[in-house]
């Protein structure tokens, strides 16, 4: 894990996660169930802003490529 300081003197935690796809079958269908696996080290952080269970909203820029997750 890495720890930034940015402008501002915001924090931003970065470490190296994975993009999943666990595709579950019930009956005669698959289904896809994408997931976003975060690094213990940044997840268990106290600046970590999430929580199990939390609602969130997931951004795609699609022209930076990037993904950002905000609480709902």
């Amino acid at each position: 894990m890495r720890l930034a300081i940015t402008a501002g003197n915001n924090r931003m935690l970065e470490g190296k996660g994975r993009f999943v796809n666990l595709r579950r079958k019930t009956s005669n269908k698959a289904y896809d169930n994408f997931f976003v696996y975060i690094p213990v080290e940044v997840a268990r952080d106290s600046g970590f802003p999430f929580k199990p269970k939390d609602v969130v909203i997931v951004k795609v820029d699609m022209e930076k490529r990037k993904v950002t997750l905000e609480k709902e």
